[in-house]
């Protein structure tokens, strides 16, 4: 099983519910979501996993984002409140995986799900903080939760025994996206080799995303397209194709044609070194008729692809 963890900005929810509205999604394949704000797209993005029955797992107590303040500050009769009142029954479903993180206010969370019915062999729990193992073990002393997210250290591995995840952030992030010239293409990943050798249920990490999050984004320099593909060997790799007019932040349809025409020359020299996923035909498409999407966009395709590739390779593999 694979668990990409997503920090519910904007496009990544729409690449969610773009890929599981159009069964791109894999049997094999369950988003983690940290929602950062309250916003019709997560409650669409939820509807769209329970209209087609794909579990998806939802973070209750997120680390970062305004998601918790939003629910505590909506005012009645506002459309916040709507939004709200949506989110909470659409969290009670089967399909929705009640998730959380073991912080400071875990515990607390973790009580009053027990005093609602829900049982903590339900829950996934997002365990990489090594200040909260003891919590951790105490209130899962008696049962596992069905999946527990843990980082690739032994101190973990140690202590916790079932249902683990092996979860790393892969995506080996520049400070700025003309750095990726340096090195255009590396390795990504090989767990979806070997995690059920080490003995843990599935493996996670943050796509072509990685972990920062900035709460706001900025005009970059540079644009940078990030393709993962599988090797010969069967290990996952990543090609970044980055645009070259680089002086300045003007004209980023410029640059992402740049960038996007890189992929294209890739793409047909070599058609079958990667998956024609849907994301990946979509920037194709982009490059052919000229089109500019948005940063955005640019962002939710590349992610797009990446999440079909290891949903279509699951389901071969079984």
């Amino acid at each position: 099983m694979y668990f990409p963890y997503v920090r519910g900005r904007q496009y990544e929810l729409l690449a969610l519910r773009e890929l599981v509205s159009n069964d791109l999604l894999g049997d094999y394949v369950v988003p983690v979501v940290e929602p950062v704000k309250l916003s019709p797209t997560l409650i669409k993005t939820m509807s769209e996993h329970i209209k087609a029955d794909h579990p998806i797992s939802i973070i209750r107590n997120p680390a970062v984002g305004s998601f918790l303040k939003d629910l505590r500050d909506v005012r009645d009769g506002s459309k916040e409140a709507s939004y709200k009142n949506e989110f909470l029954t659409l969290y009670e479903t089967k399909t929705v995986i009640k998730s959380i993180i073991m912080q400071e206010n875990a515990q607390s969370l973790l009580e009053y799900w027990t005093k609602k019915g829900i049982a903590k062999n339900e829950l996934l729990v997002v365990n990489i903080n090594r200040d909260y193992l003891d919590i951790y073990e105490r209130e899962f002393a008696d049962v596992n939760p069905k999946y527990a997210l843990i980082p690739d250290e032994s101190t973990f591995r140690r202590r916790v025994k079932r249902n683990r995840i092996l979860f790393n952030d892969k995506f080996e992030k520049q400070n700025r996206n003309a750095d990726y010239l340096k090195q255009p293409d590396e390795f990504f990943s090989d767990s979806h080799l070997y995690f059920k050798d080490d003995g843990n249920s599935g493996f996670a990490d943050y796509s072509v995303i990685g972990d920062g999050y900035l709460e706001a984004g900025f005009a970059p320099y540079a644009v940078a397209i990030h393709i993962v593909y599988f090797a010969e060997n069967q290990e996952l790799r990543v090609r970044h194709f980055v645009s070259d007019s680089n002086e300045d932040i003007a004209n980023p349809a410029k640059k992402f044609y740049e960038a996007v025409s890189k992929l294209a020359t890739w793409y047909k020299a070599e058609p079958k070194s990667v998956e024609l996923t849907s994301g990946l035909k979509t920037l194709l498409e982009h490059y052919e008729n000229q089109t500019y999407p948005g940063l955005g966009s640019v962002k939710k395709l590349s992610l797009m692809h990446h999440l079909e590739l290891m949903g279509k390779y699951l389901s071969e593999v079984g």
